[in-house]
């Protein structure tokens, strides 16, 4: 009865609010979050690409960018992330700072020139590998809420209801990769028409650890510490269509539409490692085995309005808007009514907004951008919302270019690892995370 307890306490441990462990409903939005992770000129200008083309990451928010590109080029780019996390529980903070590094985007595209007497001029065939969402990550969080609800699950007969305070491990990795084909043409002088089958191939680690120190007034000590994983991996796809228009030679309009994607998911869960201290001595080692399951999930799909406006061969300036009904996820499988009702009643559409700009001196290029994106959650704070801003620069050469971009954004979030009980507050997290990006595009 002991073991029992204690699985299903710790099962509603697992959900919180930001998505990032067991809650299938977080797991869904995580999944269905893709960042601006592309080649360093795509993240200097904040991934605002839509009506321009042109770049390998740029025919992944529209495929008819393929076909804006006059020559054969491959790129691959390495980022550095830094990320900083303040956790607040109780009054007390606690900083974790970490980087990662990963090859975030490599492709390349091929184009060849069509019968001189067709008003198709041009054909565009494109593959580009690329990071939707890097799930690498670690922050803890301590601090005293005067309450020990673990420890009465695990001996009711006494009661250890002072608490000397709590302890939270939260440690992820993993990624979602996109792997994009795109076939593209131009259409006499003023249309590009671009389509992509995107494939995916997604892996998702957490480790949670939760620990309590607590004592019965009476010199009793009673402590537990507790670990909890989750590996979920698989695969899926989706597919793209595009288009851009150049009703001037300045102006440039883009519009392209996503599908949701279609992921085939499994998940691996160990339930519990436990091990309990009563008055500094173990008193027991629990294990509870391998469970696994396999389910369905849809995405929402995207659509990206475009404008840019190009001022001759010095500069220009892109504006992308995205939209994504996050209500729209549903996890396709027997058994899950209640977390698709959730999906509807507490998620709603969000837009995305990206800016970015270019300037051109001879050889080199100065990049600019700012990206906001709302937080799907209905209750979201304003804070919740990520907004930031991005820096870059190009060097062109003979047979490519090198180029160079930071980016900057932060948000804020809460995680509530006492979700049964409303008297225990939940801990609020702020996210300030830099990443640099390298390039380097050659002429095929």
């Amino acid at each position: 009865m002991k073991k029992l307890y204690f699985v299903v306490m710790l099962l509603s441990v697992a959900y919180i609010s930001n998505a990032q462990t067991l809650g299938y409903n977080d797991i869904g939005v995580l999944f269905s979050t893709e960042k601006i992770n592309g080649t360093a000129r795509y993240n200097a200008m904040s991934g605002a690409f839509g009506a321009l083309g042109g770049d390998l990451s740029s025919i992944e928010t529209n495929p008819a960018g393929a076909a804006v590109f006059l020559k054969s080029e491959f790129s691959a780019s390495l980022n550095i992330r830094n990320t900083k996390t303040t956790s607040s529980f109780y009054g007390t903070d606690e900083l974790t700072d970490n980087n990662y590094t990963n090859l975030s985007q490599a492709g390349g595209v091929f184009v060849f020139n069509t019968n001189r007497n067709s008003d198709w001029s041009s054909l565009a065939l494109g593959f580009n590998y690329s990071i939707v969402n890097d799930f690498e990550g670690l922050w803890l969080a301590s601090g005293n809420s005067g309450f020990a609800p673990i420890s009465d699950i695990y001996d009711p007969t006494v009661v250890y209801g002072n608490s000397d305070g709590q302890y939270f491990e939260n440690f992820t990795d993993g990624r979602n990769n996109k792997y994009t084909f795109t076939i593209a043409s131009q259409y006499r002088d003023n249309l590009y028409i671009g389509a992509s089958i995107n494939t995916y191939d997604l892996e998702y680690y957490q480790s949670a650890l939760i620990e309590e120190y607590n004592n019965d007034g009476s010199g009793n000590t009673y402590d537990v510490s507790q670990i909890q994983e989750l590996l979920t991996y698989g695969d899926g796809y989706s597919f793209s269509i595009g288009f851009i228009s150049k009703p001037s030679e300045n102006i440039r309009l883009g519009l392209a539409y996503q599908s949701p994607v279609w992921y085939s998911l499994a998940e691996e869960f160990v339930e519990f490692d436990v091990n309990i201290f009563e008055n500094n001595v173990s008193t027991e080692t629990d294990f509870s085995g391998l469970n696994g399951f396999d389910y369905e999930l849809r995405t929402p799909s995207k659509l990206t309005g475009s404008f840019a406006y190009i001022f001759d061969k010095q500069g220009l300036i892109s504006i992308d808007y995205i939209y994504k009904n996050y209500s729209n996820i549903e996890i396709n499988s027997p058994g899950f009514s209640t977390e698709n009702k959730i999906f509807n009643t507490d998620l709603e559409s969000t837009g995305q907004l990206r800016i970015g700009t270019e300037w051109r001196f001879d050889d080199i290029s100065i990049r600019g951008g700012y990206h906001m994106e709302k937080s799907p959650y209905k209750n979201a704070l304003g804070s919740d919302d990520t907004d930031g801003f991005s820096l870059g620069a190009g060097y062109k050469f003979r047979g490519g270019k090198l180029d160079f971009a930071y980016q900057k954004s932060t948000n804020t979030a809460s995680y509530n690892f006492y979700p049964q009980y409303n008297q225990i507050n939940t801990t609020n997290l702020n996210f300030d995370t830099s990443k640099f990006t390298a390039t380097l595009v050659l002429n095929i």
